[in-house]
């Protein structure tokens, strides 16, 4: 990931996808310490942790800041990690996890989906032949929804965290 990183700023319809800055640190502050956001990702981290780490969140190798109109609205991220049911968890393995978080005032008006489908074209372009896995909590239906609108396709369910788990892949060419 890091060979075709950062990337020049991803342009979209209504949205950018670009490194972190500097001036993304309060939004990021807000958004991990959200309960809304949290509520699927094992809750909010406190605020007064998140105020306390001196550095900028996200600013690593395939992490997107999602800015509309100059503001950061939420964060896509494109990371290699072991991540799924057991069978599928191996250091090896090497598989690029899809994952992505957006301030409660941005849901609802299309912007992950805009902006998770730019990530993967970028991926694609940058990776060729290479899939994205995803896994999400069932419970969670907006990002079920989300994973079947950008051609993620289910592999196996499992539970882990004290809750059902779901787990896609997602193969160049299937953007729908």
């Amino acid at each position: 990931m890091t060979d075709a990183w950062p990337p020049a700023p991803i342009r979209t319809e209504r949205l950018t996808l670009r490194e972190s800055q500097a001036r993304d640190r309060a939004a990021f502050i807000e958004l991990l310490g959200s309960p809304e956001v949290g509520a699927y990702v094992g809750g909010p981290r406190p605020r007064d942790e998140l105020e306390r780490t001196p550095e900028v969140p996200g600013r690593r190798p395939g992490a997107f800041v999602v800015e509309l109109a100059g503001a950061m609205i939420g964060t896509v991220m494109l990371e290699r990690r072991d991540i799924g049911p057991p069978s599928r968890v191996r250091p090896e393995a090497g598989e690029v996890d899809l994952g992505y978080l957006f301030l409660p005032k941005a849901w609802g008006s299309g912007y992950a989906a805009e902006a998770c489908a730019a990530a993967l074209e970028w991926f694609a372009g940058a990776f060729p032949g290479e899939s994205v896995v995803l896994c999400t909590q069932t419970a969670n239906i907006s990002s079920m929804r989300l994973a079947a609108k950008l051609g993620f396709v289910e592999v196996e369910r499992f539970e882990a965290w004290d809750a059902e788990q779901w787990f896609g892949m997602w193969s160049p060419g299937t953007l729908s």
